[in-house]
Parts: C-alpha cells; sequence; structure tokens
C-alpha cells in the first residue's frame, strides 16, 4: 500500500542558511494508520507536523528534504492548493482549544465556516443538520444550544470535542493532533482519545499523534517515531520501542515515567492545617431582569495536613480541587467554615493570619503567567524576604543564592527575567519563590501539568527534596495519578465539591473503594517496567467492571 503521507529528509532551519531545528526527520503515515512522534520540549515534533499542513511559522523554512501528501509536495504547492487540502484533506487538532476558537464568533458559525468553504454542494439547511450529528457524536448534550453559544461558555474538555467536531466534519484523510490532551482531567482525556479514535476508524482516517504523553501513545498508535533535537533517534511498532527499547534517549523516557515510592510511615502529630466544613458559593450571573442561580463550588469539606505530610487532591475538572487549594491559601473568601493553622482558626485580619499567610506559600499551574516579566529572577525570588527583619541585606543575598543553587539554577540566574528560561526553569523559579522563606506548608497546584516527561521528573525530584530537606507539608494539587502515585502519602479524592474518598496513598490507589474513584483509575494507561529495560501497557484495576 502507498503511504498516504511521506516525510523524507525534513530539514527546517531558522531563516535561510541559518540554525536546523529539524534534521533529516523521516517517516511515512498509511491510510487509516496511527503514528505517534514523541519527545521532549523543543525536539522538533510540532515544528515537523506542522511543515506537513504548511504552518511553519516566520522565520522558519523548510531547508531540505521532501513532504508528499497523497502525491503532491507540500513545499511546492501553491496558496490554493494548500487552502484545498487544509481542513479538507488534512486537519489539525491543537494543543490549547480556547486559542484555536474565536471567541467572538460562536460555536455554530465558526463549525458552519469550514463546511461551507469545502463543501459548496451543501446548502444552509444540510450543513446544519450535518453539524448538529456531529455535535451529538462528540458527546455534546444539547448540539442546538451548542450552537449558539460562546467558546468561554465550557470547560476545556467540551472545548477540545468542539475542535474535534470541526476538524472531522470534513472528514479527512490525516487528522494530526498535537497534544490534544495536555490540559485535560484523567476521565475526559480517555474520552476525548476514545472518540478521536472511533472517528478516525469509522472514516478510514490516518492519525498523527504528537505528544510527550507516553501512555496515552502507547494506548492510540501503531507505530512510535522518537525525536531529540530535532532528529529521529527510534522508530518502529510502538509495543515493540516500548518493551525493548534500542536509544539511550527513548530508554531515558520511559526511565523518567513516575513511579510508586516506598510508602512513608504515617505522621502520628497534630495537624498542621486543617480545614472544617469549608463551603464556598458563587454568585449567579446578574442579567437585565433578573439572576441567573448560583453554584456551590464546595459543600462543606473537612481535611487535615500533618507535619512533614504530602497530602494530594485529585479529581476532574470542576470538582473543586483548585477553589479549595485558593481558599486555604487565603486567595478566596470561604462561604462559610473555617480553616485552621497550628490549632488556631485564621481569618483574615485575625491575630494568626499574619503568621499563617507567611508560613503558607503557593505554586501556581502556570509559572510563566505568575511571575511579573518585568522583574528579574532575583528581585521575583528575594521578594519573599521583605518581611523578614531578622535577616539584613548581606543575609539575604546569601539566602537567595542558597535557594536558587538548591532548585538546580544558581545564582547566575539572578539577573534574567522569565521569558529567557525555559518553562522547566521557570517553574523552579516558582518553586524558589515558595521555599524561600522556609514555609511550614506549601500549596502545589497542577505544578508540573504542562512539562515534558524528563523535565517533570527533574522538578519532582527536585520537589521532594526540598521538602525532605526543610520538612514543610504540602497540599499537591493534581490530575495527573501517576504523579499522584510517586508524590503523595495520602490522597483526598473530589467530585463535584465534594470528598467521596480519602486515604492512605497505597488504600486509595490499590483499594479504591468509591466509584468514581475506580472511574478516575482506569480512566489512565500506565506502563510498567517489564524486567528487559523496557516497559509493558497496563490498565490500572484490570478485570473491573467500569462505571
Amino acid at each position: 500500500m502507498n503511504p498516504l503521507l511521506s516525510v523524507a529528509d525534513l530539514s527546517i532551519a531558522v531563516g535561510q542558511g541559518g540554525r536546523e531545528i529539524v534534521q533529516r526527520v523521516s517517516f511515512e503515515v498509511a491510510p487509516g494508520e496511527r503514528v505517534g512522534i514523541v519527545g521532549e520540549s523543543g525536539s522538533g515534533k510540532t515544528q515537523a507536523a506542522r511543515a506537513v499542513i504548511g504552518l511553519t511559522p516566520a522565520p522558519l523554512v523548510q531547508s531540505g528534504g521532501s513532504i508528499l501528501f497523497d502525491g503532491i509536495d507540500i513545499a511546492k504547492a501553491d496558496a490554493a492548493t494548500l487552502r484545498t487540502l487544509r481542513g479538507a484533506r488534512i486537519g489539525m487538532v491543537f494543543q490549547e482549544p480556547m486559542t484555536s476558537l474565536n471567541p467572538s464568533m460562536s460555536i455554530g458559525r465558526q463549525l458552519d465556516e469550514g463546511v461551507a468553504l469545502h463543501r459548496r454542494d451543501l446548502d444552509v439547511k444540510a450543513r446544519t443538520q450535518r453539524i448538529l450529528s456531529m455535535l451529538a457524536r462528540v458527546g455534546i448534550r444539547d448540539p442546538q444550544a451548542a450552537m449558539q453559544a460562546w467558546p468561554h461558555e465550557f470547560s476545556g474538555g467540551m472545548r477540545q470535542r468542539m475542535m474535534l467536531a470541526s476538524v472531522m466534519l470534513l472528514e479527512p484523510a490525516l487528522l494530526i493532533a498535537d497534544e490534544p490532551t495536555t490540559a485535560l482531567d484523567a476521565v475526559v482525556q480517555r474520552d476525548v482519545l476514545e472518540l478521536m479514535g472511533a472517528l478516525a476508524r469509522e472514516q478510514n482516517t490516518a492519525l498523527l499523534m504528537i505528544s510527550h504523553d507516553l501512555p496515552m501513545v502507547a494506548c492510540y498508535t501503531d507505530r512510535i517515531v522518537v525525536m531529540e533535537k530535532g532528529q529521529v533517534v527510534e522508530s518502529g511498532d510502538t509495543p515493540l520501542i516500548l518493551a525493548a527499547p534500542r536509544h539511550p534517549y527513548t530508554r531515558k523516557l520511559l526511565d523518567a515515567m513516575p513511579r510508586r515510592m516506598p510508602a512513608r510511615p504515617p505522621v502520628a502529630e497534630a495537624p498542621l492545617v486543617e480545614v472544617r466544613n469549608l463551603v464556598v458559593d458563587y454568585a449567579g450571573r446578574r442579567r437585565l431582569f433578573s439572576r441567573s442561580a448560583g453554584m456551590r463550588a464546595l459543600k462543606g469539606i473537612d481535611l487535615q495536613v500533618r507535619p512533614r505530610e504530602v497530602v494530594a487532591v485529585v479529581g476532574g475538572s470542576g470538582s473543586g480541587k483548585t477553589t479549595l487549594g485558593r481558599v486555604i491559601a487565603g486567595l478566596l473568601k470561604a462561604s462559610s467554615g473555617e480553616v485552621r493553622f497550628r490549632g488556631q482558626s485564621i481569618r483574615r485580619g485575625s491575630p494568626g493570619w499574619r503568621d499563617y499567610r507567611m508560613n503558607c506559600q503557593m505554586v501556581f499551574q502556570d509559572p510563566y503567567s505568575s511571575l511579573d516579566p518585568r522583574m528579574t529572577i532575583g528581585q521575583l525570588v528575594g521578594e519573599g524576604l521583605r518581611f523578614m527583619p531578622q535577616l539584613d541585606g548581606r543575609a539575604k543575598r546569601m539566602r537567595l543564592d542558597e535557594v536558587l543553587t538548591e532548585v538546580g539554577l544558581g545564582s547566575e540566574y539572578a539577573s534574567r527575567y522569565p521569558h529567557q528560561l525555559s518553562g522547566g526553569q521557570r517553574q523552579r523559579v516558582a518553586i524558589a519563590r515558595a521555599v524561600v522563606r522556609r514555609p511550614a506548608f506549601v500549596i502545589a497546584d497542577e505544578p508540573v501539568s504542562a512539562l515534558d516527561v524528563t523535565v517533570r521528573a527533574q522538578v519532582l525530584s527536585l520537589f521532594a527534596q526540598l521538602q525532605e530537606k526543610h520538612g514543610f507539608s504540602c497540599l499537591f494539587i493534581s490530575h495527573d495519578l501517576s504523579v499522584v502515585e510517586q508524590v503523595a502519602d495520602r490522597v483526598i479524592v473530589m467530585r463535584e465539591g465534594e470528598i467521596v474518598e480519602q486515604g492512605g496513598r497505597d488504600g486509595i490507589f490499590d483499594q479504591p473503594r468509591h466509584a468514581y474513584t475506580r472511574r478516575l483509575l482506569q480512566a489512565i494507561p500506565a506502563l510498567a517496567p517489564n524486567g528487559m529495560g523496557g516497559v509493558s501497557l497496563r490498565w490500572r484495576l484490570e478485570g473491573e467492571p467500569s462505571d
């Protein structure tokens, strides 16, 4: 069978004669085949995929090789030819659906745009019916209402379903999915990928998946291409590559996967932080003559975090886990209930409030948006030392140098700005900001969700070392169960603002009692070491019925 897509010796450079960021990359995709491209950030996998659809951004240029799609040379195709291919023959689902969907257009108009351009044989009524059928197919409960709605009115999972609907409406021969589930929770992630696979099979669409999520690539692809620093270092059938990787870089990626560490003995001391019957209500949206119904985001939450303990909070999008973290950090006000620190009730303006705020620090999900771009790294990290009168100027400079060294950056980074650092380095800065005061309690909200596998492993190792060295307690909020399995002492499972199950990590992962916990665990595949330097794919709680 002739390949649908043939990429041969593809090279992409920064301007004519500039540095090559993609070097002699070759791979093929047959009709209906599923191929995954994996690698760290900066490996060139996204640029190689974008070149297939002629979306290489300036100043990058294709400096060598060829891309043949169904016999058409993409590099030599004119603008008119590319317009006929994009959407109709090659579809692409981008990493962040909110930036791909036009916020000023309704969902219906956006979905109709491509169909009207490429299917001139359909009138308005036929196009509308086609869109409604596809929205229903991707799991939108009220397709008619969804067509009138706007992108911001939907969750990340729903927006990704709509992006998938817009692409599959035209029944392309090739679907390129660039990190399609990065920011989605486990259940939504599996739903989207299962849906993508089902639609591709129904329409015999080939799939090119770009991802750093090795378990998902292992589960949903037939062949895998491993890229490092712009080059293909290994490729072949997915099960064979994962079971017996030949290249050191592939083994490095697999070794960086989170692993369950031995359980630490439970802490018997009194709670450091305690939450009692915490309730958060959001008021409804004001309309012209009325107000819509409000929402209760947290419904009477009780939890404890003991000294030196890591308590993980997991759950799907909208479960209330981030709201819980922000209330405990004092960034949101609770409607009722209380937060206690070292046995004392903490409220804004209370005697213990200042001590608590100094001892409670937070690591946010996106370090780039939480770091002031106008401040140097030294200023950002040193800001936390302003209210420490016991440290003079020299002592503060020593503490700053010490913490930058602890997080693996070094004092030479103090003069740099956030935009000059990689994502992993920015997350190290965010962690340095949180621990520079030597706090008693740290809240980490999805601290590694946007990092690739090796950087994630480095940041998790760093976090564990700092927690062991300084002895702070941690509330670790995450939707990535494999990460939670590595770092947590206890696990709290939330759903729709309530705690449905909590207990020791091993008990939650090995013997979950609640149906929702089992559903979360069953939603994501895992890669288990096979004893031969590779891994094998397995599903958690195999053999149990899924709710």
